[in-house]
């Protein structure tokens, strides 16, 4: 152990370095300037950012992409209160991130100083854990214990918030001191006899159905889902947050399950006598009307969080624990098991999910000259090279890409799901691009969208980070407009855009490249066009007014009640 004497900032950057953090996202103000003082000469990189907002998603970003723990400085008041957002984000969507706030000298708080707020207050209800660091003495552990909490079990933000006075303060800097929270033991190994319980169910079903969610691309427990799907001979769909955890060029693949799902997989679980849920939640999007979601099935229920079991749903099998380890642990308990018959048994549910998969797939016009959103997103699948970062934004852009890009790889696809944060995926792509330099990252986007974080464009410009943005450009708030169409008597009360601007030309102000497709035959070249440049790139395709994305479940009603075209 090596003990030395440091000031507050001086110890944060040496616990970020412990930490293994080599880049930041931020942006500086009056609390946090001992820090910035300290990181400017540091070996950690710093990217500033134009909006905290963008901050929070570019940490979230860098999570996704990396599997490591993505960090940003904000300074007090509203520096603190514009992460916010962000920070909701990733609590919804458990991304392990570490928010740092500033906030006014000790002597000051809860006297309404200049730039003060409860930051810790306001982000109770949405941080897996939040300090606020009063003695210099303690810093290091609270940072220590940030990033531990950040990372293990269920994934999720946590934010420190460190007074000024406390950063110019000195303290002994301990290093190589071991956690022990002993209020905080995430449970990752699960209990054996519910493991049996499992295996017999699964043994004894003949329509079984795996569904996964977030939590499998959380654990990185891809390989191992695939293997159980292929052993127990069980079809696979996924929530909006799973793609990509299980290829969908898979005989086994059913497609995303939900509102926006596919017929197949939405029918599938309708009519499944076992359904295997896999690091899911059952969240409202997925299930519909509850009562009428899996009606035939016995549910067992992996997560490593115990409160989401049983939350929405009820389960026949809990199975609290890590989605990998458990995985890994059936697998060695399937292998003692003869398989061979459940073929014959579960011919005839492979057969009916073959006819519901080829009766009804996704489909749109295509004998148009005008542009499509679904064929942008087709020819961006077909373009782009094979380890493609996609991100989004929120709306229908979003569910195009989720229905019509083939993910098959995990972590290739960022997307805010449980809060459905417009203004998202820009500054998330940011992240994505500083994490992986040397892929090909696009951001999927509505014009309306776009516009809650374009700011960020003289992010990616200052520091080279060859972002590709992709605008599906409607001139409406395009799923708010759809709702308003099949619910609302088609009355677009204030979702059309009137005005907004030229997108190449705010791409060059920025110093960027922008391009633009008004016709259908323009699509490839300016995607070609997009992708062969090393800079950041703003692609607008013009594209038909008022598409809708097809299929949709109405609120409240079940899955397998399906508005199409």
């Amino acid at each position: 152990m090596i003990i030395i004497l440091l000031k507050g900032s001086q110890i944060f950057i040496e616990a970020l370095k412990e930490q293994g953090v080599d880049v930041v996202f931020g942006f500086p103000g009056g609390a946090v300037l001992d820090i910035y003082h300290e990181l400017g000469n540091s070996d950690i990189k710093h990217i500033l950012v134009r909006h905290e907002q963008g901050a929070v998603h570019a940490a979230d970003g860098y999570a996704r992409a990396s599997g490591k723990v993505g960090v940003c400085i904000v300074t007090s008041g509203p520096g603190a209160t514009n992460t916010v957002s962000g920070i909701a984000t990733a609590y919804m969507d458990s991304s392990p991130i570490v928010v740092f706030t500033g906030q006014v000298p000790t002597a000051l708080i809860g006297n309404d100083a200049f730039q003060e707020v409860d930051i810790v207050g306001i982000t109770r209800p949405c941080t897996k854990h939040n300090y606020l660091v009063r003695d210099v003495r303690s810093l290091h552990r609270v940072i220590k214990e940030a990033f531990y909490i950040a990372k293990s079990g269920r994934p999720g933000p946590v934010l420190v918030d460190l007074p000024k006075d406390v950063m110019g303060l000195k303290a002994e800097f301990r290093s190589g001191e071991e956690i022990n929270l002993r209020s905080y033991r995430p449970c990752y190994e699960p209990n054996f006899k519910q493991l049996y319980r499992v295996v017999q169910l699964i043994k004894e079903s003949k329509r079984p159905l795996i569904m996964t969610g977030g939590g499998v691309r959380l654990s990185r427990a891809s390989q191992e889902l695939r293997s159980f799907s292929k052993k127990i001979l069980t079809p696979v769909t996924s929530t909006l947050m799973g793609l990509g955890t299980y290829p969908s060029d898979d005989p086994l693949w059913l497609g995303m399950v939900g509102m926006h799902g596919t017929y197949c997989a939405n029918m599938a679980t309708a009519a499944c006598d076992l359904l295997i849920g896999i690091g899911v939640r059952f969240d409202d999007r997925v299930t519909g009307r509850t009562d009428r979601f899996a009606p035939n099935a016995k549910i067992i229920h992996i997560d490593i969080d115990p409160s989401s079991i049983r939350k929405t749903v009820p389960v026949s099998v809990p199975v609290v624990g890590d989605c990998k380890t458990t995985l890994r642990l059936l697998l060695s308990l399937i292998e003692k098991e003869d398989f061979n018959g459940l073929r014959k048994i579960r011919r005839p549910w492979i057969e009916r999910l073959k006819r519901w998969k080829n009766s009804k797939p996704f489909r749109y016009s295509k004998d148009t000259r005008s542009i499509k959103p679904q064929y942008v997103i087709e020819r961006i699948d077909a373009l782009s090279p094979a380890d493609t970062i996609i991100t989004t934004e929120v709306g229908q852009n979003q569910m195009w890409t989720a229905q019509y890009y083939k993910f098959n790889s995990p972590n290739s696809f960022i997307t805010s799901g449980g809060l459905g944060c417009m203004g998202f995926g820009f500054p998330a792509a940011i992240g994505a691009q500083v994490a992986f330099p040397d892929r090909t990252v696009i951001d999927i986007a509505g014009d309306g969208s776009i516009q809650m974080n374009i700011q960020e464009l003289a992010t990616a410009v200052q520091y080279r980070l060859p972002v590709k943005v992709a605008i599906l450009n409607n001139r409406y708030l395009g799923m708010v407009r759809q709702w308003q169409e099949l619910f609302y008597e088609r009355n677009y009360s204030y979702t059309e855009i009137e005005h907004e601007p030229d997108f190449v030309k705010l791409a060059e102000a920025y110093g960027a490249i922008g391009l633009r497709a008004t016709r259908k035959d323009e699509v490839d070249d300016v995607i070609r066009e997009a992708l062969k440049v090393d800079m950041p790139v703003i692609m607008e395709f013009q594209v038909e007014q008022e598409e809708n994305v097809f299929p949709i479940v109405p609120a409240g009603a079940p899955i397998t009640d399906m508005i199409y075209v």
